[in-house]
């Protein structure tokens, strides 16, 4: 397993700042269930890292606000019964939010204006409408 995450090609977070915390899973797993520590959390401290460039790191932590807890983003992975397993997943779960993080911005919407064939369009048919219940009025109006 390749100990660092390669979240862009310019961004990559050496082993050195990741932090693994090992401890029993919950759930059902037989014998081997009070024994073996296989639920993975990984830890990246994103707001103090030096590999992250200032104009990403603000990106990145404006963006994750709601999954950091003191600039550090934490990945939870207890879904394999394997600890390696369990591994891989935090890492490719935290590569794909710091990736999603350090996306661009979309492009600002352009404000547009109806075209005068559409509003024409719009109009007859509400005039078509009001005219489908008026005939359906029973009291004469």
């Amino acid at each position: 397993m390749d100990d660092e995450l390669r979240v862009t090609d310019r961004w990559v977070v050496p082993a050195a700042e990741l932090r693994e915390r090992f401890s029993r899973s919950s759930g059902p797993g037989g014998q081997g269930v009070n024994t073996a520590d296989s639920r993975v959390e990984l830890s990246y401290d994103l707001a103090n890292s030096p590999t992250v460039p200032d104009w990403l790191r603000s990106r990145a932590l404006a963006r994750l606000a709601n999954r950091l807890v003191d600039g550090v983003l934490t990945i939870a992975a207890s879904e394999h019964r394997a600890q390696l397993a369990n591994r891989e997943a935090a890492r490719a779960r935290m590569t794909a939010l710091l990736r999603e993080a350090a996306a661009p911005p979309p492009p600002a919407r352009r404000a547009t204006r109806p075209s005068r064939g559409a509003k024409e369009r719009r109009l007859a048919d509400k005039k078509r409408q009001s005219q489908r219940k008026r005939d359906r009025r029973t009291d004469g109006e």
